[in-house]
């Protein structure tokens, strides 16, 4: 037996997973996407977002939404006009009441699915219910320490200790109710199949920034095992939060220059220092191209393959070179299709020194000579890091401006390192040849996932 001193340190069992694998049981297996729904800082609308991206205008700015925010001067980008009132108009009438059981990030999320759905034109009272499933993906949600503030006093002592053994009888007392109902990761998912009356299968994934790309690979995988006629598949996430911009400053690197804030973003460029936190939703209507084509839909582009992996070591540290390099190559091969054919990279970079620098390594690693060739954005440098919700958010940039023709351009990038040098849009938009992307996100602890679409 091998002494365990002697073994490689490194314990990768990644997982691989291309929609090529999957049974196919139904008898057209595209799977195309027909509606957009999009809450975050470049609009609250399909049409929204995509005006700005194609102006180029940043949705970075100061905010006064949150109090006690770790981000530097309050940059964030926030999903500027968005407040209860816009959740409660969206929503059928009799379910209005469920706004108050809703944080941020939930109300976000649903008005992302019930837009998409509208945007698709879908007929719901036509549709069999049963074949119509939701699958969201989210961030952990945390309460703002306001809401915690009265119960932590109750359970504190003269010294101003906090006794743990009082929360269950003195501080849970204190808090409002249905209080732990509003930061559920799975209650998008829940708010949503109850507002359309989608009784098909129904998933919640909480998988940080690879959540949006995974759940588009289990709705196809839905789609493909002949279970559902429709999926709703997106996810919401935030950054833009007391709690979770502590955790970016604790664990990661926030950006800060002596510029406006709309540039302090700088995914790739090598004058980067970190990201700037946001928040954000996305959702995709995907069908069958049958059953699109048979009530007449728009189809905006096509699934061709997917791919997640997931590396560490003994440690629990992420590997985010090898995690990406094994979901892009999964991705690739489920597609069929070769690197020199993609018309571009979406990438996952967002500023941070050691993560862009991982993610060019693993261009390079997965599509070899062509990476320094072909065309990569960087939608972040946009509307920042909203975690779990930054996927679908930026992947629907690709499908937008692809749909006019150009491939969306990266803000504030003017040099890139010269170690794994990429190919990065900058300055203007630039005209797109292959209508095939490819769409990537890792997070810090070796999570990765990848897409390759085909706008129409």
């Amino acid at each position: 037996m091998t002494p365990r001193s002697a073994r490689t340190p490194f314990v990768a069992v990644p997982f691989a997973y291309g929609l090529s694998d999957m049974p196919n049981t139904s008898s057209e297996s595209s799977i195309v996407v027909t509606g957009l729904g999009l809450v975050g800082p470049l609009g609250l609308t399909a049409d929204e977002y995509g005006q700005h991206l194609l102006a180029g205008e940043s949705g970075i700015r100061r905010t006064d939404l949150i109090k006690g925010l770790a981000a530097p001067e309050n940059v964030g980008g926030q999903a500027w006009g968005f407040d209860d009132s816009v959740t409660k108009t969206v929503m059928p009438k009799k379910q209005r009441k469920f706004v108050r059981v809703m944080c941020r990030e939930i109300e976000s999320g649903v008005v992302s699915a019930l837009n998409a759905v509208e945007h698709a034109g879908l007929n719901l009272d036509e549709m069999d219910r049963s074949r119509i499933g939701v699958d969201f993906g989210a961030n952990l949600m945390f309460s703002p320490p306001d809401v915690l503030l009265d119960a932590c006093v109750k359970c504190s002592d003269e010294n101003g200790d906090f006794d743990y053994d009082q929360w269950g009888t003195t501080g849970l007392n204190v808090m409002e109710p249905l209080w732990l109902l509003k930061y559920l990761p799975n209650m998008p998912a829940c708010h949503i199949s109850i507002a359309l009356d989608a009784r098909g299968p129904s998933n919640s994934l909480t998988l940080d920034e690879v959540s949006g790309i995974n759940a588009i690979s289990e709705a196809c995988s839905i789609i493909r095992r002949g279970r559902a006629d429709v999926m709703i598949a997106g996810v919401t996430g935030t950054r833009l939060h007391p709690v979770k911009s502590m955790h970016v400053a604790l664990w990661d690197d926030l950006a800060q220059y002596d510029s406006p804030p709309e540039t302090w973003c700088r995914p790739f460029d090598q004058s980067r220092k970190g990201q700037v936190v946001g928040e954000g939703a996305g959702t995709l209507i995907l069908e069958r191209r049958d059953h699109a084509e048979a009530r007449g839909a728009e189809i905006l582009a096509e699934v061709l393959g997917t791919g997640s992996s997931c590396v560490m070591d003994r440690s629990g540290k992420g590997d985010m070179v090898k995690s990406l390099t094994n979901a892009i190559r999964a991705a690739l091969s489920a597609a069929g299709i070769a690197p020199d054919e993609l018309g571009h990279v979406n990438a996952n970079a967002g500023g941070s020194p050691s993560g862009d620098a991982a993610e060019a390594e693993a261009l390079h690693q997965s599509l070899g000579a062509k990476a320094a060739d072909i065309p990569v954005t960087a939608l972040k440098s946009y509307f920042g890091s909203s975690g779990a919700g930054c996927g679908v958010y930026e992947l629907a940039g690709s499908i937008l401006a692809g749909r006019q023709g150009v491939i969306p351009k990266t803000l504030n990038y003017e040099s890139g390192d010269s170690t794994f040098p990429l190919n990065v849009v900058h300055g203007e938009h630039a005209s797109a040849g292959s209508k095939l992307f490819l769409k990537t996100n890792v997070t810090r602890i070796g999570q990765a996932a990848a897409v390759v679409f085909k706008t129409a």
